[in-house]
Parts: structure tokens; sequence; C-alpha cells
């Protein structure tokens, strides 16, 4: 299987797609641009659903569901974020078919015309805060901590599976605020969510910072960011968290009455993160012979393979290890097809990412042991039946860490610190990575050093040291470095 992989270095592009088709994460619709996320890969997704969900919860946050469809006219009450979603709009016109007269199928009923068209859902803010206005009245109905578990629709003109696509999964928060000060704590609060899922769980480091303005979220006041680095040297957008200040609530006049019965508008924020971590998780740690998973996240988090084939003592065996395994909570699943040999299964699962395989054959019960192989390294060694739960509960630890340990070095052997422009080109080119320069925080010189090189200000460090120098393009004063990158 794994010779029908394209190696990294050959072209990453490809390794990618490979992965992503061999590993049965998911398959190009016939719908353009939209994907059918497959069994394996919507585990996957859904482990990352429930932990997000879990850590939602865990900070006060309640879910809601809000309709599909969006009235034209909202999205014209807030300039920016029409500005900003105006060329990914599907828009629905029509609201029924007839069959056609001449035989050929069915047409649009001409006379089903929508008096005010519909925007399939790009992103939530203005249904969800004409919602909110009949939700609050008084400083007593906040804060209003709501999220959505939702697929959105952005009309992309070039796909990628999970990391671009015209529709998508995601969830997106939507939060009211009777302060300014509170809703930018909910904003840094959730960035800091996201960033100890992606650590942690998904065992990718992330950087922390805010977006330049020509970078923000449409409509936003601010807009916080991780950037996580894939293999190819490329950045990636991996989750935001914005501060919206009033501008939705006065769009669609929200107000609350505060404690001296004084009307104010109330301060907002939203945050979301989507199927893309998908792509970031294969990209952060996948190989050459496949998928590699977090066992935080995997599906499966061991498999036992019977050698040569299943028996009743391999039998009896499997079923023991797997109800010592479950005791500790572990996800174990026994292999037990006949019509498959074990080096087809081991393959098999080696592509799937599965982080621990256990291999049982007659000869290592006679041993009294069992042949372990991990995922991340590809090494195997042989462990005494009795200690195996334990060995396999520790294993899976390592596995995590280790992951997370790789990436990290990574990504600290990829930040480069350059002082000139022919340096940043140099850098940009050979090395990839994040580039650390100074710039001199305007908007003309940032869109000309995208225009030359392709690499954007991904963000603006939050732990970023203040530093006197100069900008790397036009020499002018500048107070601090930035991160560069090419991005996906």
């Amino acid at each position: 299987m794994a010779k029908e992989i394209t190696s990294r270095e050959e072209n990453y592009s490809q390794w990618y797609n490979d992965i992503v088709r061999k590993a049965n994460l998911a398959d190009h619709s016939d719908v353009r641009g939209c994907m059918v996320i497959k069994p394996h890969g919507f585990a996957i997704w859904e482990n990352m659903k429930n932990q997000l969900d879990k850590m939602f919860k865990d900070t006060g946050h309640v879910n809601a569901y809000f309709p599909l469809f969006i009235p034209k006219s909202y999205l014209s009450k807030e300039a920016d974020h029409v500005d900003g979603f105006a060329k990914e709009c599907a828009v629905v016109t029509h609201h029924r078919l007839m069959n056609d007269p001449d035989g050929n199928g069915v047409v649009v009923d001409p006379s089903a015309k929508l008096e005010e068209e519909l925007i399939v859902r790009p992103t939530s803010e203005t249904i969800i805060w004409n919602t909110y206005r009949d939700w609050i009245s008084s400083y007593r109905d906040l804060p209003l901590l709501i999220n959505q578990w939702a697929n959105v629709v952005r009309w992309e003109m070039r796909t990628r599976l999970f990391l671009r696509t015209a529709e998508f999964l995601w969830q997106e928060g939507h939060t009211a605020h009777a302060s300014v000060e509170e809703a930018v704590e909910e904003t840094r609060r959730m960035l800091d969510v996201y960033a100890t899922f992606a650590e942690e769980y998904m065992a990718m480091p992330v950087i922390k910072g805010v977006k330049t303005a020509n970078e923000r979220f449409a409509g936003a006041d601010d807009t916080y960011t991780i950037e996580a680095l894939m293999q190819d040297g490329k950045a990636l957008q991996s989750g935001t968290s914005h501060f919206l200040g009033q501008n939705f609530a006065k769009a669609f006049d929200v107000t609350f009455l505060d404690e001296n019965n004084q009307s104010n508008h109330v301060w907002a924020t939203s945050w979301g993160v989507s199927t893309r971590l998908m792509g970031a998780l294969i990209m952060a740690h996948s190989d050459d012979a496949g998928l590699v998973i977090p066992p935080r996240l995997a599906p499966t988090q061991v498999v036992i393979v019977p050698i040569p084939k299943p028996g009743d003592e391999i039998d009896a065996a499997a079923d023991r290890i797997m109800n010592e395994l479950r005791e500790k909570g572990i996800t174990v699943k026994y292999d037990n097809d006949k019509k498959r040999r074990p080096g087809f299964k081991f393959a098999e699962h080696e592509m799937h990412g599965t982080p621990v395989r256990l291999g049982i054959g007659k000869r290592d019960l006679a041993n009294g042991t069992i042949e372990v192989a991990r995922r991340d390294t590809k090494t195997k060694e042989s462990v005494n039946i009795d200690d195996i739960a334990a060995h396999v509960e520790q294993l899976l630890v390592d596995i995590q860490d280790n992951l997370f340990n790789r990436a990290k070095a990574y990504l600290d052997e990829h930040i480069t610190e350059v002082n000139s422009w022919d340096e940043f080109k140099e850098v940009l080119e050979s090395k990839g990575g994040f580039i650390s320069a100074h710039w001199d925080g305007t908007s003309e010189s940032e869109l000309k050093i995208k225009e030359l090189t392709k690499a954007t200000i991904r963000c603006i460090p939050l732990d970023n040291k203040q530093e006197e120098g100069k900008c790397v393009l036009t020499g002018n004063p500048s107070k601090e470095r930035v991160l560069f990158a090419k991005a996906y």
C-alpha cells in the first residue's frame, strides 16, 4: 500500500491527496468543490468534535442551531461583512422545480421566484445577531454564550479536500457581553481553548497571535489566530477567535439596559474551527507510509492481528487483552478477518494510522509474549502478555508526546529571524517556515510583500517582544517583528 503513496519529497501536494484517498478519509463528490467524508475520516472528526464540545461546555457555553438560509438583506447591514463574503456566497433565487414542457427532465419554475433571495450560510453572524435582538433586553441576559455545530458554504474556485472546499463542517461560537473587557477576555479565552486542543489532542504546536487589519475577519475589530506549520514549511491557519466590538450589535440594534437602567449596545465575539483541522492533522504528522493519528484522537487506538490466522487459543488471548485495554479506556479492535493475510492487515492499519498494533501467534503465546508495533516510529518489541495492558497504556502516552515533540522541534527549527530583503527572499525559498521580520505597519508594504513573494503576515505573536528595527521591504521604522510565511 505504501508504494501507492507519492513521497513527500517528490510531490507534497500529491502525497497529501494520496493519503486522503488511500487512508479512506474522504472522496471528491459529483458536486463541484464538495467532498464526501468517509467513515474513517468522519470518526476522527467526531473525536475532534466531541472533545471540543466538552471544552466549550466546560467554559460555560451551550449549543443551539440557526437556519441554513439567510435573507440577503441581512448581509447588507454590516458593510465590511458583506464585502468580505460577497464573492463566496451561494444564492437561492427560486423555491420550486417543474417538468420541462419539452420533456428534458426538470427546470426551475419561473413563477416560483423568491421575493427576497436567500444566502446559503457562509457564516452566521447576521442571522444570529438578528435573533439575539429578541433574546437580549437586560444585563441579566448577559453574557450569552452560544455555540453552533453546522455546515457552511463558501463558493471556492480552487478546492482541496479538507483544506478548502465549497461546503465544510465547523463550529461557530457567538457570544454577547455587557462590557468590552468581558468580550475581549472571551475572545482570548476561546483562542486558548483552541491552542490547548491543538497541542494536547492534535499533538500540533501552534503560535497564538493577532491578525493584521488586512487579514482580520470581515466585520471584526480584532482577529486572534492559532497558526501551525506543516511539514512542507507552509503555515496553516487552524482556528480563529474574533472580537467584533459593537459592530453587529449596532447593525442589528441589539441593546440592553444596564444596572443603572441605561441603554447600551452589547459587545460581541465569534470564533470557529472547521474540518480544515483534518488537513492539519494529516500534514502535521503523516509519513510516506500513510496516515499518522495522535492516540487521543484515534478512532481505534490499538488493533490486534492474529498470526497467521485466528484460532481458539489466539481468540481467547485477544479477548483477554481487549477486556484489559477497555478497562483502561483504550479503544481496541480485533482484526480476525480470515479472508485477508496478516501482511495485508499490517499495511492497511499502518495506512489508516492506527497508533499501536499487537501481533499474536501461537509461538508468541508459547513464549508468553506479544509483538507490539508503534505507528509513529514503526518500531517493534516483544512484551510479556501479563504486562501488555499497562505497557500499551504508557505507550499511547509516549506516542502522543513523541508526535508533539517531533512537530515542535520542526516548528522551532523553522522560525528564522531575518533583517534584510535579500535574506527574507532567500530563507523563504530555500528553507520556508515562519520568517520573523520587521514590518513598518502599513497595508501598502504588507500587500507589496505578498505580491512579490506570496508570503503573508500570518500573525503578530501575542508574546512578541518590542524592539526597534527597520522594515525588511521599505527600511522604515518598525517597533516589532511579525511572522511571515507562505500558507494554505
